[in-house]
């Protein structure tokens, strides 16, 4: 079956710079839905139902506390235990969130894991020492991009440099030791979330790959050790032939940065992976079931894009953690676009559409201009520092918001097309589960060995210290049981705190 239609002498998918993919060989992407709420015993179960249902790899999604390095049983957690995502609190949890999910089959597990990811690297590592299986066998993604939270999502843990630093510890000790793990996923997702023009999502993303690529580099690594495993994480929203001309720019983008800037040899390290996730934004509370039609679209679009894995956000998400009929729901979505559709036979379809190769190159001309802007700037760091990402950010949004509240962006259900609330199932949490899990983190505290978590936590408050790679010494305190909150806290001694600045 032929399954590029492109002319002769006209760019190929497979080929640099991969604005038509980068395989020449279609095929499904991987199929992962985001969850994970309560206590790990919960978000086990959940799991395996959509396993059973077909889910080729899953995203775990953390509690904040799990997030800001905050064990479930501190008085700053008390309500968020549970509540957006499943909390972990140490190995244990994690021996539990995996029970009877073979390591091993699982094409991917992703994570949110920012701030902490160097933890959730470790406790990875070591339960794989556990369960005898080679940690390179199977796939670990940890998205470790904690420049963006800075940006969007509000998460981050200490000041930059230091942040910076931590998150190029995972990446290196991945890069000798894992190399089939992805050890940075750079994520445009929560800043296009955040009001970001398309544009703005990748330049900014890419700005912190930057960065990350830097730090790296400036310790010996090659961008041909590092460029291939990473992968990156964006967002798909309604404005449908825009967002597939998105993808295709940012492919393009990319290969000519690794390959001009970087002078990365290997076209692996070229060719942009993409993870793309339908936007939670473009959810509303009000007529949620047409929440099923916007991430329909929103998935036919990645899907004509050429994306590499996807996620379908549920049409209940817009009212708390989705139902587990309206997960199963969003995979479906997911199947039907990729096995009844026939979109995945043939490669870039769009490809000399005259609108969508002139909104690709169009895309690429705003990509670069904001990707000046910050060079200009003195890069990523330094727009964070100075608070001028998050100026720009916020007008960006405020002129989203604007356009919606006047009616000259349609959104049906909510200024346009109203009708009266839809009775809705919405899914609750036990509010027994916070309980229970401080519980649980106060009774492993007592039966694990005290003196075997202050040798590793000592190591990795020395590892800090010296300005050694953390990674060694947090997989010495994690395999102790050590929590997550000791580990961050013995950081948070070292680093300090983030504060953010005002001066731009």
């Amino acid at each position: 079956m032929r399954t590029d239609y492109a002319p002769a002498g006209a760019e190929r998918a497979g080929q640099y710079p991969f604005t038509r993919g980068i395989s020449s060989d279609p095929q499904p992407w991987i199929m992962g839905q985001y969850a994970g709420f309560g206590t790990p015993e919960e978000s086990n179960a959940r799991f395996r139902k959509l396993l059973d249902a077909g889910v080729t790899g899953f995203s775990v999604a953390m509690d904040l506390p799990t997030q800001m390095g905050i064990d479930s049983d501190d008085p700053r957690a008390a309500g968020e235990v549970g509540r957006v995502g499943v909390a972990i609190d140490s190995l244990a949890d994690i021996e539990i969130l995996m029970r009877d999910i073979p390591l091993g089959e699982v094409t991917q597990v992703r994570t949110t894991a920012n701030s902490i990811g160097y933890v959730w690297a470790a406790m990875f590592l070591v339960l794989a020492e556990k369960q005898g299986v080679d940690p390179d066998t199977f796939g670990l993604t940890i998205q470790n991009d904690v420049l963006k939270e800075f940006i969007a999502r509000g998460t981050q843990i200490f000041p930059p440099e230091p942040s910076l630093r931590l998150a190029a510890d995972v990446i290196e000790h991945c890069v000798r030791h894992v190399p089939r793990w992805v050890p940075l996923t750079m994520s445009g997702y929560h800043i296009r979330e955040s009001g970001a023009s398309a544009a703005q999502e990748i330049a900014y993303t890419f700005a912190n790959a930057r960065a990350y690529l830097d730090e790296c580099l400036g310790r010996g690594v090659t961008i041909d050790e590092i460029a291939p495993s990473l992968m990156t994480f964006l967002a798909i929203t309604t404005d449908f032939l825009p967002e597939v001309a998105k993808f295709r720019a940012a492919r393009r983008v990319w290969a000519k940065l690794m390959r001009d800037t970087y002078g990365a040899e290997d076209a692996r390290s070229q060719q942009l992976k993409i993870f793309a996730f339908t936007a939670g934004s473009s959810l509303t509370a009000q007529q949620p079931l047409n929440n099923v039609v916007r991430a329909s679209l929103e998935a036919t679009a990645a899907a004509l894009a050429g994306v590499q894995t996807m996620h379908v956000s549920a049409y209940d998400e817009a009212l708390g953690v989705p139902t587990e009929a309206a997960a199963t729901l969003a995979l479906r979505t997911q199947q039907v676009v990729a096995f009844e559709s026939g979109l995945t036979t043939t490669l870039d379809p769009f490809g000399g559409s005259y609108a969508v190769e002139a909104l690709t190159d169009e895309a690429e001309r705003e990509i670069d201009e904001v990707s000046r802007r910050i060079e200009d700037r003195g890069g990523a760091l330094r727009c964070i520092e100075s608070g001028w990402f998050a100026s720009e950010l916020s007008e960006s949004a405020y002129e989203l918001a604007q356009s919606i509240d006047s009616g000259e962006r349609t959104v049906v259900g909510v200024n346009t097309f109203r009708s009266e609330a839809e009775p809705l199932e919405v899914f609750s949490i036990d509010p027994a589960a916070e309980a229970a899990q401080a519980r649980s983190v106060r009774e492993l505290r007592e039966r694990r060995d005290g003196a075997a978590v202050r040798r590793g936590l000592g190591a990795l408050r020395d590892a800090a210290a010296a300005g050694q790679n953390v990674m060694p010494a947090t997989i010495e305190a994690v395999r102790a049981y050590a929590t997550v909150g000791e580990i961050v806290d013995v950081l948070r001694t070292e680093f300090g705190t983030w504060k953010p600045s005002s001066n731009f």
